[in-house]
């Protein structure tokens, strides 16, 4: 049986000077005009930021000067000047956090605490006690007292 050929996708093309934001390529990117990662980078969350002020283009998109760049593989530029420091959690914050990973690494029979996330829903219990054979011993950790100071983050 012969194969259907796949009929072409349209493109939406828009003008780039239609489009509704600024377009920058890489490179060219103004001063003071940063993505979501490289602020996180710098330390800080986008703050009073309340949506990008501009577009990095893709690679693709360098080679297309009168088209905008409609890939998902563009980025979003936000200001620096608005962006905050990142908040830092307490410590309550980081012992929640503890304990709801130690919660989805510990097995329910043997009380093992892994360095992953166990598949508790489907198994309810670790890998190695599923199929009856004795893990190794360094991708878990014993919890016979509770350890107050191993904190996730």
């Amino acid at each position: 049986m012969p194969r259907t050929r796949r009929k072409a996708r349209e493109v939406t093309r828009v003008p780039r000077s239609a489009a509704t934001l600024p377009e920058f390529d890489r490179g060219a990117v103004p001063e003071g005009l940063v993505t979501r990662r490289a602020l996180r980078e710098m330390g800080l969350s986008p703050g009073d930021n309340e949506g990008p002020v501009a577009i990095l283009r893709c690679r693709l998109c360098a080679t297309r000067p009168n088209w905008s760049c409609r890939h998902p593989t563009r980025g979003f530029l936000l200001r620096v000047d608005l962006a905050r420091p990142k908040r830092v959690p307490t410590l309550a914050q980081e012992l929640a956090l503890d304990r709801a990973m130690a919660r989805r690494s510990t097995c329910t029979r043997c009380s093992r605490r892994y360095d992953y996330c166990l598949p508790l829903r489907t198994l309810g219990c670790c890998d190695p006690c599923a199929r009856g054979y004795e893990p190794t011993p360094g991708t878990y950790v014993l919890a016979t007292v509770p350890v107050t100071h191993r904190l996730a983050a």
